[in-house]
C-alpha cells in the first residue's frame, strides 16, 4: 500500500470553467479517506485525476514515492470501483475478476489464487461461473470490488460505488466495504455525496465545496466542529439551522429575526458589533411553551410540520428569518399551539463570521 499527496492541484477546462481549484491533500499509507460533497462540487474530477482519467492543470500527484502526473492509468498501480460497476456482460465472474490479471500476463496458477482468495473474502465463491446478468446489484457489486482486489494495488479508488443500490444494499454493502478495509489494510478514496456513507466508512472525511477542500478531519470531528458555514449547514440531516444576527453583549448574540441566544464567549471569539451566523443543531434546540419574554434567551417559533421518523421526530417550522428543524425523540411532547419558544445551551451555539462563512471557534 502507499500514501497519496496531492498538492495544489488543478483542474481547468478550455471552455475556462475550473473544476478542482489548488486542492492540497494527504491520505495517509492504509487510511480510508472519502471525498464528500454536493454534485458538482470537484469530488470525482479529483479521484479521476489520482486515476489519471482526467489530465491535471497544474500541480503534483505524488502515488507512494512517485509522481504519477504523466504515468498513463495503467502504470499507476491503483484500482477503479465505479459507480456502473463495468463488468463485461459476456463473461463469467471468475473472467471478469481474471481479465486484468491476464493482460498482465500473470501465471496462470496466480490467477487462480488471487480469484478465489477474492471471492471467499467477499463471499461470492458460489457465484464465480454466473454472467452479470444473473446477479443483483450488490453481487455486481461485489464482483466489482474483486476484480480490484486481485490486482492488490497500491491504492483503491471508489467512485460512488454505492448510488445504484437500493436503501437496505447500501447499508449492507457499507458494512461490507468497512470490513473488507478492516481485513486488508488497503489505502482507499472514495467519493460520494452521501454523508452517512462518509460518516460510517471514513478515517478521514474531506468535505469539497465549488472546487475547494472546506474541511478535513474525523467523522466526529466534521459533526461536532465544522470549520466553515457550508460545512455546518451540509452535515447533518437536517443540517444544523444557521440563523443570521449581531453579537451585541459578550455571550450574547441578538438574532436579526428576532430572539437571543448565548454562546460560550470563552471558546467563540466574538467581540459585541461582530455580525455572525448563529448555528444550532436540530438535536441541541429545546422547545417550551409560549414566545419569550422581551430580553430573555430563546426565539419564537412557528411550528408548521411534524414529521416522523420512528425513534425520532422532526419539527419544522420558521424563526428568526430562517426556516428551523427542531429534533426530538418521539416520545418527547409537543406543545399545543403553533407558536413556540426555542431555546438552547450556550454550549451548543456556534456562531459563524457572516462574511467569510468561517467559525469563530478559537480552541
Amino acid at each position: 500500500m502507499a500514501s497519496v499527496d496531492l498538492d495544489l492541484v488543478r483542474k481547468t477546462y478550455p471552455n475556462g470553467f475550473e473544476a478542482v481549484r489548488s486542492v492540497s491533500l494527504k491520505v495517509a499509507n492504509g487510511a480510508f479517506t472519502v471525498l464528500l460533497g454536493p454534485s458538482g462540487c470537484g469530488k470525482s474530477t479529483l479521484l479521476r485525476m489520482i486515476a489519471g482519467l482526467e489530465r491535471v492543470t497544474s500541480g503534483t500527484i505524488r502515488i507512494g514515492d512517485r509522481i504519477v502526473n504523466e504515468i498513463e492509468p495503467a502504470d499507476r498501480d491503483i484500482a477503479m470501483v465505479f459507480q456502473n460497476y463495468a463488468l463485461y456482460p459476456h463473461m463469467s465472474v471468475y473472467d471478469n475478476m481474471a481479465y486484468g490479471l491476464r493482460n498482465r500476463r500473470t501465471p496462470k496458477l496466480e490467477i487462480e489464487r488471487r480469484v478465489r482468495e477474492a471471492a471467499r473474502l467477499l463471499e461470492i465463491e458460489p457465484m464465480l461461473d454466473r454472467k452479470p446478468r444473473q446477479l443483483s446489484g450488490g453481487q455486481r457489486q461485489r464482483v466489482a470490488m474483486g476484480r480490484a482486489i486481485v490486482r492488490d494495488p497500491q491504492v483503491f479508488l471508489f467512485d460512488e460505488p454505492l448510488s445504484n443500490l437500493d436503501a437496505k444494499l447500501r447499508v449492507t454493502m457499507r458494512m461490507e466495504i468497512r470490513r473488507l478495509h478492516n481485513r486488508i489494510a488497503a489505502t482507499s478514496i472514495f467519493v460520494t455525496h452521501d454523508q452517512v456513507e462518509a460518516m460510517t466508512l471514513a478515517d478521514q472525511v474531506v468535505v469539497m465545496n465549488a472546487g475547494q477542500i472546506e474541511q478535513v478531519g474525523t467523522p466526529t470531528e466534521i459533526y461536532r466542529r465544522p470549520a466553515t458555514r457550508f460545512v455546518a449547514g451540509f452535515i447533518g440531516s437536517p443540517g444544523m439551522n444557521l440563523m443570521p444576527g449581531t453579537v451585541v453583549a459578550p455571550g450574547i448574540a441578538e438574532l436579526t429575526g428576532g430572539g437571543r441566544l448565548p454562546f460560550d464567549a470563552g471558546t467563540l471569539a466574538a467581540p459585541p458589533g461582530t455580525a455572525v451566523e448563529v448555528g444550532v443543531r436540530p438535536e441541541d434546540f429545546v422547545l417550551e411553551a409560549g414566545s419569550p419574554s422581551a430580553g430573555s434567551a430563546g426565539l419564537a417559533f412557528e411550528r408548521e410540520i411534524i414529521e416522523e421518523l420512528g425513534a425520532t421526530r422532526v419539527v419544522l417550522g420558521h424563526g428568526a428569518g430562517a426556516t428551523l428543524a427542531v429534533a426530538l425523540s418521539a416520545s418527547a411532547p409537543i406543545p399545543e399551539g403553533s407558536l413556540l419558544r426555542v431555546t438552547a445551551p450556550a454550549a451548543a451555539v456556534y456562531l459563524y463570521d457572516a462574511e467569510t462563512g468561517r467559525t469563530l471557534r478559537t480552541v
